[in-house]
């Protein structure tokens, strides 16, 4: 199963966009979004280091947030074993 975290679309060079998200950053090909690519401010999904799909602002904001909650679950979890 694979899980993907939204990232918003921070700058576009030619056909690879720089994309960031929950503190981490990288660059995505967009070669697989066709003539409908995303534009900075976009939310979007990536997978195998291509962009995939673009999400709904609204959707990405809250699975960012659960992700953010499932993290500090865990670091807590984690805390709680030492």
């Amino acid at each position: 199963m694979c899980l993907t975290v939204p990232m918003r679309v921070e700058e576009i060079d030619g056909h690879r966009a720089r994309c960031a998200g929950l503190g981490a950053e990288r660059w995505a090909d967009l070669m697989l979004m066709g003539d409908e690519p995303p534009v900075i401010g976009d939310y979007v999904t990536i997978h195998l280091g291509f962009v995939q799909g673009v999400v709904p602002e609204r959707e990405a904001l809250e699975a960012q947030a659960l992700f953010g909650e499932i993290a500090e679950t865990l670091d807590a979890a984690e805390r709680a074993r030492r």
